[in-house]
């Protein structure tokens, strides 16, 4: 289940415990991706406050919002890049793709295999694709105060299963969100000192989404969808020694 763009909207940019979340997960984001000089770059579910940094680098930024999700007009203040797309079925081209950004997409989707499969056909070579997803053993998938707290929350092996499923390999992975999902003064400011006590001893506390770098395996090692497949023609079958070939369906 897709939450409504406006509720993810007043989470993001107009609530504190909105704007520390993207402070946290965008920090991450380009400590992955420092830069995306030249890049195609795209977005989809809510990625769109984690893809400003790219805008003034990237050759083209593009966010793509899912039709039950909704769509609204990004980035304020400058021509629109926000597309509202079918979810397994973007307006982009094979392999266009340099650096893709998956948040609120994979968790609330009920076609998870066809999303990651269109994921695959839109990287091009060398392409690289980061998954956030609400961790398992967070508090921040214990709670429906935020938007991590809906839809489906991942382990690291759970959503490393998953990719490797549709050909991606993970290159690395990481935490972030360690403080409360609590709007709490007390919470508040000390969140900067969690996420650097979380990062420093991940093995003592669980943080609230897990980010997954991966890249697309080619050439893939399983038959992809749209393939062609060769079956016997029925009619070469009923006629002994015509030496009809298969046909291609």
């Amino acid at each position: 289940m897709h939450l409504d763009v406006q509720t993810l909207r007043d989470f993001y940019y107009r609530s504190a415990l909105g704007r520390a979340a993207q402070r946290a997960v965008r920090d991450q984001v380009l400590r992955f991706w420092p830069e995306a000089q030249g890049q195609t770059v795209a977005g989809y579910g809510f990625a769109a406050p984690l893809l400003r940094p790219y805008l003034s680098q990237a050759r083209r930024v593009i966010a793509l919002m899912p039709g039950p999700q909704g769509v609204m007009p990004w980035p304020a203040g400058l021509p629109s890049v926000s597309v509202l797309v079918e979810e397994t079925r973007w307006p982009l081209e094979t392999g266009h793709v340099d650096r893709l950004v998956v948040m609120h997409g994979l968790e609330t989707t009920d076609s998870a295999s066809d999303l990651l499969d269109e994921c695959y056909r839109v990287l091009g070579p060398g392409g690289e694709v980061l998954f956030i997803v609400p961790n398992r053993s967070g508090l921040w998938a214990r709670s429906d105060a935020t938007p991590f707290g809906y839809g489906r929350p991942y382990s690291l092996s759970q959503l490393d299963t998953q990719l490797k499923q549709h050909d991606f390999l993970r290159m690395a992975n990481a935490s972030v969100l360690y403080q409360p999902p609590s709007t709490r003064r007390f919470w508040m400011k000390t969140a900067p000192a969690w996420e650097r006590i979380g990062r420093a001893i991940p093995a003592v506390m669980a943080g609230g989404v897990l980010i997954v770098r991966a890249s697309k395996r080619h050439p893939p090692q399983r038959t992809g969808l749209g393939q062609k497949v060769r079956v016997p023609n029925p009619l070469g079958v009923l006629a002994p020694g015509s030496g009809s070939k298969p046909k291609v369906v």
